[in-house]
């Protein structure tokens, strides 16, 4: 088929940068693609431009997409276009589906059996719950094992060296390398490996031996990589070895939507593209094609903002039509707001947030009213957080005194100076004369000042047991001194934010604790309402979806961003790197927004992201068309808008 038909019968709709994409087949190409600029339609184009166009064959083309979901999808899109033949013989891979067929391959030439790997997660959690209870010496939360798991999963995909584990381990004030150490033996000796250690045993074999890595080389002389920014330093890796340094790569991604650094993201890969690969064409398609223009606008602005990224801007072809808009609102009213929202949606409309916990007070007072919603990917971690743990604890030990193992959970929370001896001597007494823990101070010989610390937390527990949840929540966090333990230790205090506005809805503290259990129970077994037009998602479930109308939550220092840098050259590189990712997991956000796109901003509480967004030519209007006021404004001047279409 000549270039001419190809593009007749294909390609009609395609704009200029586009078709400069899927002309451009040979040698190492970085293509780089803003949000809503079509890169499936074009990576699928250009797959049977390939094949029609310059006669390579489907069997010699490797793609590789993030995740199996997207596999299936590019598939279906390639096959919807193409017809069932070329599909058929055309390889959709994702990186672990790679690695897993060289380690096969590897396995037949020696003859011997890979390990088996080990895709149950309730398996790994079992391993790491008894190296934690071994190392640490005490029983993990399911957030506990989560948050190793990923540390894990991050020490591998990024090739750490084992001192930079310690000092991993160090910053998360565990001791990371010698559960990593104890996790990776175990799976050892059992002959198992997990989905990260099939990436390293892949690029060990592919690096050590030349016969495996000539074969994958000769058998994918074309290797297209969908979502770039998303891969991993040893994904890159291996990606790099199987095409070699003047190999036929496609790789398609945006540096400024990497927001996975939390599963070891590396967007430095396409940022060196060019160092990486000698020669390397770097194309652009900066073109948005979902977003009112006014929202691209102030995109574009706010991106600018980070330093390591491409000298790029996002461009609108739609026309200016709403204007982004701010609701401005104590944070405590939002739910209310929203449930409003919730009540009268016509068009698809989703509420977006950094963090799981940040909706659950919308999802407990949605349930209340059985209103209709969808929520992406549901996380449970909150609910069995230090931080929660130790809430409820409190509670709870106001209705029991005289607990042991509950004081000895939380007797040093309270900044109280109680040392463990005396914690001991008070349990010991409080046994012997069936009295409450805190009454057996009086007969343990300790400091004065200690003393009446101890007859003080007598006296809230006994004030607790009376109040409303959000009265001893409060009471705990501000007269108790565990918000003092909590700013100490460097915690995020955002979680009591969060049990506040539950407990708000709950009049005595036994409901509240049940609620809490109710509401994990929902959320674990929730099945989505078909067709719901209310959706709640955290950003990065977000990713790649796009949506009529966007409600944005909780854009405030602490919060999102959990860490302003306010000064660059003082800020350390790590920080400066999470404070850059940050802000593209808000850039994702309101680029998800089609028509309209609604950001909460409290009376109360600064916001470096919603200060940065703003057009730095604007118009502002007062709407007072709710009993709090909403607050609009024009993006930017014609001109701009103009340029932003255009695409200068």
């Amino acid at each position: 088929m000549t270039e001419q038909v190809f593009i007749e019968e294909y390609g009609a709709r395609l704009n200029s940068q586009q078709l400069d994409a899927v002309r451009t087949v040979d040698g190492p190409v970085l293509l780089l693609a803003v949000p809503g600029s079509g890169k499936t339609t074009v990576l699928v184009n250009r797959l049977g431009y390939m094949i029609y166009c310059k006669g390579i064959a489907p069997e010699n083309i490797l793609t590789l997409t993030y995740t199996v979901a997207a596999t299936k999808d590019m598939a279906a899109r390639f096959k919807n276009y193409f017809g069932d033949e070329l599909s058929n013989r055309l390889e959709f891979r994702t990186i672990n589906g790679i690695c897993a067929k060289i380690i096969a391959y590897y396995g037949r030439l020696i003859g011997k059996p890979a390990f088996e790997l080990c895709s149950d997660e309730k398996d790994t959690a079992g391993f790491l719950t008894n190296i934690y209870i071994n190392v640490v010496g005490e029983f993990p939360t399911e957030s506990d094992i989560k948050n190793i798991r990923t540390l894990i999963t991050y020490c591998k995909n990024m090739c750490l060296s084992k001192d930079e584990i310690k000092e991993l381990g160090k910053s998360e004030d565990i001791n990371l390398l010698r559960i990593y150490d104890i996790y990776n033996e175990e799976l050892k000796s059992r002959s198992l490996m997990d989905y990260d250690d099939q990436m390293v045993y892949a690029y060990r074999i592919l690096k050590g031996s030349g016969v495996v890595l000539e074969y994958f080389q000769n058998q994918y002389k074309y290797i297209c990589v969908d979502e770039a920014q998303d891969t991993s330093k040893i994904q890159h890796m291996i990606i790099s070895l199987l095409a070699g340094k003047k190999g036929n790569l496609f790789m398609v991604g945006d540096e400024d939507q990497s927001i996975y650094g939390f599963r070891a993201a590396y967007p430095d890969a396409l940022l060196n593209f060019e160092k990486q690969h000698p020669g390397a064409k770097v194309l652009y398609m900066d073109k948005n094609y979902r977003s009112n223009a006014n929202i691209i606008a102030a995109a574009d602005i706010f991106i600018q903002h980070n330093k390591d990224r491409y000298k790029k801007h996002i461009c609108a072809t739609k026309e200016a039509a709403s204007e982004i808009s701010f609701v401005q609102i104590k944070r405590d009213g939002q739910y209310n707001y929203l449930l409003k929202v919730a009540n009268n949606v016509q068009e698809k409309t989703a509420v977006l947030y950094r963090d799981n916990e940040s909706v659950l007070p919308l999802v407990d007072i949605l349930e209340r009213q059985s209103v209709p919603y969808a929520i992406k990917n549901a996380d449970l971690g909150f609910f069995t957080n230090h931080v929660v743990i130790d809430i409820i604890n409190m509670l709870r030990f106001a209705f029991v005194p005289m607990d042991e193992e509950l004081f000895m959970k939380i007797y040093f929370k309270f900044q109280a100076y109680i040392s463990k001896k005396d914690a001991f001597e008070m349990c010991r007494i409080a046994e012997r004369n069936h009295s409450g823990i805190l009454d057996a101070a009086e007969f343990v010989d300790m400091n004065g000042r200690v003393l009446g610390n101890c007859r003080s937390l007598r006296t809230h527990f006994k004030n607790m047991a009376n109040e409303t949840p959000y009265k001893a929540i409060n009471r705990i966090e501000k007269f108790m001194g565990y918000g003092e333990y909590l700013i100490a230790n460097n915690i995020d205090t955002n979680k009591i934010f969060i049990l506040k506005m539950l407990a708000k809805q709950e009049h005595d503290i036994p409901s509240f604790i049940n609620r809490l259990n109710e509401l994990r129970l929902i959320l674990m077994e929730k099945k989505n309402t078909s067709g719901a037009k209310f959706i709640l998602s955290t950003i990065h479930s977000s990713k790649g979806l796009e949506y009529d109308n966007v409600f944005m939550i909780d854009v405030i220092n602490g919060v999102f961003p959990n860490k302003v840098v306010r000064n660059t050259s003082k800020a350390s590189p790590q920080d400066k790197k999470n404070f850059e990712e940050e802000r593209r997991i808000f850039y994702v956000g309101i680029t998800r927004a089609k028509d309209k796109l609604t950001i909460f901003k409290y009376n109360d509480k600064q916001s470096t992201f919603i200060q940065e967004l703003k057009p730095q030519v604007q118009k502002t209007e007062i709407i007072e068309d709710t009993p709090k006021s909403k607050v609009s404004y024009t993006a930017a001047t014609s001109s701009f808008l103009s340029r932003m279409r255009n695409g200068h």
